[in-house]
């Protein structure tokens, strides 16, 4: 005997397969460091892991955080939740990019310079203090 699939059973089922699909591709990936209770004034990472040029990601209390380093003696940092529709922005060898559907910001000014996105990311108060990027 074959089961019986009614065309709504199938849509349901393919929507739900797609959407675990686009939360894997929105979720962060493995290896990225989780910091918790940390406020103002403390280390996030030390600047020498923050490529020049590139980001670095990092998870402050369940809140994922991309530090830019633009140039040796500057960091700037962003939240990763994409201005489009909330997936979580990545740093890659292209930049900042949103898997989800393909926006792309500025790493030195979170500025969206590819849509659909149009919004910049939103600024996360950090500093250069010795050889470490703090909060501020």
């Amino acid at each position: 005997m074959h089961p019986c699939f009614t065309r709504r059973s199938l849509l349901i089922a393919g929507g739900a397969g797609l959407g675990a699909v686009a939360l894997a591709a929105c979720a962060g990936g493995p290896g990225i460091p989780e910091l918790t209770g940390i406020g103002a004034g403390d280390v996030v990472v030390p600047m020498a892991d923050v490529p020049v040029g590139g980001a670095y990601e990092v998870s402050i209390d369940g809140r994922r955080v991309l530090i830019g380093r633009p140039t040796e003696g500057t960091v700037v940092a962003f939240d990763a939740t994409c201005t489009h529709q909330g997936c979580t922005v990545r740093a890659t060898e292209d930049g900042l990019v949103c898997p989800c559907h393909g926006s792309a910001f500025d790493p030195a000014t979170g500025a969206a310079v590819h849509g659909p996105a149009t919004e910049p990311l939103a600024p996360v108060r950090v500093t250069v203090r010795d050889a470490d990027v703090v909060l501020t």
